[in-house]
């Protein structure tokens, strides 16, 4: 036996046991095959968003989380804009120009859309105005150059996504709402639309 190990109570095996080590190992490598088993069992069910026509899908989506994501962006990007024509402090500009990055970030979390062009779409869109976000906040102490190029990227970020929405429109037949409340109309995403 190695020196010193006899002074850990439970390492050791005695006559008849496992040592604890040994024991908590299989109960986390069952607990682990267990874990995987059910995970696996749910993995082959599919969302909503997963069934249908490509219309259903992304209707689906769009009422499950995506319609709000845009909205959310587009609402704090033009939070942005507000703050800085009305020349508001630093300090509160960093503050919405830190949520537009938070808000396009969270939108990247709802993808993927079940339309890879739709995805595609808005990725470019997020991407984009987590960029206007972050020059903003840096360029919010009084550098011109960052805040120049925020707002270049904050009016192609609203483009972009504006793009994205007319793209829902033509697979969907409907104007999609993007309000950053809950659809109303027994949870028809288009309820609000026109």
């Amino acid at each position: 036996m190695e020196s010193g190990l006899d002074r850990l109570p439970g390492l050791m095996a005695g006559p008849g046991r496992r040592p604890r080590l040994a024991a908590r190992a299989a109960r986390a490598t069952a607990a682990g095959l267990a874990v995987l088993v059910v995970a696996g069992g749910l993995g082959g069910c599919a969302g909503q968003e997963q069934s249908g026509t490509p219309a259903q899908r992304v209707s689906t989506w769009m009422g499950g989380g995506g319609g709000s994501g845009i909205g959310n962006v587009e609402v704090a990007t033009r939070n942005v804009d507000l703050a800085l024509s009305q020349h508001n402090s630093a300090a509160a500009i960093r503050e919405v120009c830190s949520l537009l990055s938070n808000e396009a970030q969270t939108s990247i979390g709802n993808l993927p859309a079940p339309d890879d062009q739709l995805t595609n779409q808005l990725d470019a869109a997020y991407m984009v105005a987590t960029s206007a976000g972050d020059d903003c906040y840096h360029g919010a102490s009084g550098d011109s150059r960052l805040l120049a190029r925020s707002a270049t990227e904050r009016a192609r970020s609203l483009a972009e996504l504006a793009a994205a929405v007319d793209y829902v429109r033509t697979v969907t037949g409907h104007t999609p709402t993007t309000n950053t409340t809950a659809p109303q109309g027994g949870g028809d995403p288009f309820a609000g639309g026109s």
